[in-house]
């Protein structure tokens, strides 16, 4: 994968990447405000596997934001990512807070890069590919790197946080 130019897609993602040496590929697509989802679009759109392209979702634990990373075509397991946090239940976030507190707009928020540093979980099913991609900080952008980068950029753990 080639590494992005600096100042091609300038958003805290890319940014992130590129101070911490990680090689990536980015890829656009024109975004469709009438999309039902965003994550389905993405991997339509870019010709992937949904189970390749991963969504960013965050929770309230009830102290504080948490952030779960699932494939676009599952769910987030709300009990198994309580479980893997160690907290008794969590809930979505608000959209107004995950917007807040990551700097990105919904739909477009990547799990690195964010203004604050959440603890990270990471669906298990992400040890089976070579490369994922995840949204790059703005709708219509993603960012295709090495789980293993993801994992290490995030802090994240692995666990089993996505259901059918």
């Amino acid at each position: 994968m080639a590494r992005e130019r600096p100042g091609t897609f300038g958003t805290p993602a890319t940014a992130a990447l590129m101070r911490a040496g990680v090689t990536f590929e980015v890829h656009t697509y024109h975004h469709d405000p009438d999309a039902d989802s965003f994550g389905l679009e993405a991997a339509a759109a870019l010709g992937r596997p949904a189970g390749q392209v991963y969504k960013t979702l965050l929770v309230d634990t009830g102290a504080g934001l948490a952030v779960g990373v699932v494939p676009v075509d599952r769910q987030l397991d709300m009990k198994g990512l309580a479980a893997a946090l160690g907290v008794k239940k969590v809930t979505m976030a608000q959209p107004t807070d995950a917007e807040r507190s990551s700097g990105m707009v919904v739909g477009g928020i990547s799990p690195v890069g964010q203004r604050k540093a959440l603890p990270t979980v990471l669906d298990e099913s992400i040890h089976q590919h070579e490369s994922v991609l995840i949204s790059g900080g703005r709708r219509g952008l993603d960012i295709e790197l090495a789980p293993e980068d993801l994992i290490r950029l995030t802090r994240g753990r692995c666990a089993p946080i996505a259901r059918r």
